[in-house]
């Protein structure tokens, strides 16, 4: 599906009546959560934060169920439609349709882990990203409620944002550490930890 207009974006979006209230919901845990977040994970309460709100705005574009699930009880149809496996192409990207949505979608939770300090804490953080669009597409599936469509394509574009992401997040990170080392000239790294 092509948006040909910001009003048809819109519509889309009010078929899923949850989608506001969840990333209201996301907005509040994030700040009361991110201090917590941040000392568990050993990055800034920015990071935390950002981090909470990508997966706030993931859940509720992906999780909450559509408005007529809500209003007549639809249910989805208990199939995942594998007509693609692999990215979208480019001109699927360009139409801004639900390709694009789904690309743009997983970008910003790519970034934040892309900034986060090398640790093992980093790695469990990629791995559990890159399992998130698998079991985003599982539970649509499974929870036939939410009227939901599981497709493949989905998975491949919300890993090429995801992906996308990282190697931003990577790049603004090591960009980042140097000009930081710069301005100090002590040739110490900032790498996001609180003093």
């Amino acid at each position: 599906m092509a948006f040909d207009d910001f009003h048809d974006f819109i519509a889309y979006l009010a078929d899923y009546a949850w989608f506001w209230p969840g990333v209201a919901t996301s907005i509040v845990l994030g700040i009361v959560l991110s201090r917590r977040v941040a000392r568990a994970l050993k990055v800034r309460r920015t990071v935390a934060m950002t981090l909470l709100l990508s997966l706030g705005l993931i859940a509720s574009a992906t999780l909450t169920p559509s408005r007529e699930a809500v209003r007549f009880g639809t249910i989805g149809s208990g199939s995942c439609d594998l007509g693609r496996i692999g990215p979208a192409s480019l001109a699927e990207l360009l139409a801004f349709g639900d390709p694009t949505l789904n690309v743009l979608l997983f970008i910003p939770l790519g970034v934040v882990i892309g900034l986060f300090p090398a640790s093992r804490r980093k790695v469990v953080l990629v791995v559990a990203a890159l399992a998130l669009p698998f079991a985003i597409e599982t539970i649509q599936l499974l929870t036939r409620g939410l009227d939901r469509a599981c497709q493949s394509s989905d998975v491949s574009d919300n890993l090429t944002g995801l992906v996308i992401g990282l190697l931003v997040g990577l790049v603004v990170g090591v960009v980042a550490r140097r000009l930081a080392q710069s301005a100090s000239g002590s040739g110490r790294e900032d790498d996001g930890i609180e003093p």
